[in-house]
């Protein structure tokens, strides 16, 4: 009788191998199967654009043109893991953009102070937005969809529906200057050696807690991987005229992003409101005091991204920053995070961004018309909901 009790299907709290095969496969192959697209991308794009996506000058402009997007997807991965939603950034990106252009034509005012201007004001409205969603218990998609309206509408007010043209040069140059290529040289041999001190901390702390420590093949894969591709980015950019001061700031800001969720109190409460937020609650979390903290890190990364977008163009424009928000959710879906939260991680969302780039990049260099490039990543954001949706199922 226990044999044949054995061998009947496990239940629902039980999944069966099949699924837990299943499940492992998903969770182990996703990383590498969004940089084999990434790859993909690119080689079609070089491909139909006779080699002109893949030449040195179109990838560092690439790169310049990712550090907006790619510094509001790892805001958004925040919103998201926590099981929120922000629809107010790119308006925000527009409305900060236009204060920098507006304090700055002030003669009075200098860089840090236009610079100051716009990353407080993305911060109080963050603030603001946080409040009414964590302490007045309004759906942050009604919050921020209202906030997507009001921001965009105050841009066009203080501005006059005109295009405001920057003038102080070292504010163009946030966007537009390139690290030298000793310096940039020198900086990734910094990543490098950072990289692997990290590596030997981690296998040590692992030993301190008397869990497995890594083997020497499983310490070399693990340094020689990010070095790899710190080596090939910066060859890359090195060989047109250095790393520019965007991607810069915004590889500062994913390694900010990245510590901040996977080693502090604060992004694991933010994983753990995310899963559940009832049982967050009941062990002690406040919700919404971090629910307050991370619309407020939206908003000053909203202002940083604003500054970066109006110094790249030179100018600020009421209509800056237009459908960003999607683009910055679509990089963090696509990168592994789910809209029900409690998942997703800062590098995935930045190869999302960088994939959303490209796919951008590409078909502006085949000059595909604007709405077929609309209907393309529509179809890529919803295809990459799906294929969450699923996952979540058989894991569940």
């Amino acid at each position: 009788m226990r044999e044949e009790l054995s061998k009947q299907a496990p239940t629902a709290s039980q999944p069966s191998g099949a699924g837990r095969k299943l499940n492992f496969s998903y969770e182990k192959i996703q990383p590498y199967t969004l940089v084999l697209a990434l790859a993909a991308v690119w080689i079609v794009a070089g491909y139909l654009t006779g080699g002109v996506f893949l030449e040195p000058r179109n990838f560092s402009n690439l790169m310049r043109q990712m550090a907006v997007t790619g510094i509001l997807s790892i805001g958004m991965l925040m919103v998201i893991v926590s099981a929120q939603i922000d629809l107010s950034i790119g308006s925000l990106v527009g409305l900060t953009g236009m204060t920098a252009a507006i304090v700055q034509a002030t003669a009075s005012h200098g860089v840090i102070t236009t610079l100051f201007s716009a990353i407080l004001l993305g911060l109080l409205i963050g603030a603001f937005q946080g409040s009414l969603v964590a302490y007045l218990q309004i759906p942050s998609f009604i919050v921020t969809l209202g906030g997507l309206l009001a921001w965009r509408g105050a841009t066009k007010g203080i501005s006059s529906g005109e295009t405001i043209p920057l003038r102080l040069a070292r504010l163009q140059a946030i966007g537009q200057d390139y690290l030298p290529v000793p310096a940039g040289n020198l900086l990734a041999g910094f990543v490098i050696v950072a990289i692997i001190a990290v590596v030997f901390w981690r296998n040590r702390t692992r030993k301190r807690l008397a869990l497995p420590v890594w083997s020497v093949w499983q310490l070399l894969l693990r340094i020689v991987q990010p070095s790899f591709f710190v080596v090939a980015i910066t060859f890359a950019l090195n060989s047109y005229s250095g790393i520019p001061v965007p991607v810069l700031i915004f590889l500062v800001i994913a390694l900010f992003g990245a510590f901040l969720m996977r080693n502090t109190v604060f992004g694991r409460y933010l994983y753990a409101i995310g899963g559940n937020a009832d049982a967050a609650r009941l062990s002690g979390i406040n919700l919404r005091w971090l629910t307050l903290m991370v619309f407020c890190l939206m908003g000053a990364l909203s202002g940083i991204a604003g500054i970066l977008y109006t110094s790249r163009v030179g100018s600020a424009s009421p209509d800056a920053g237009l459908l960003l928000e999607l683009d910055a959710i679509a990089a963090c879906v696509i990168g592994g995070a789910s809209l029900m939260g409690g998942r997703g991680t800062v590098i995935g969302a930045c190869l999302g961004a960088l994939l959303m780039a490209s796919l951008d990049n590409g078909m502006s260099l085949r000059n595909v018309p604007d709405f077929m490039q609309d209907i393309v990543k529509g179809g890529i954001l919803v295809a990459a909901v799906a294929v969450d949706m699923v996952s979540r199922r058989r894991r569940y």
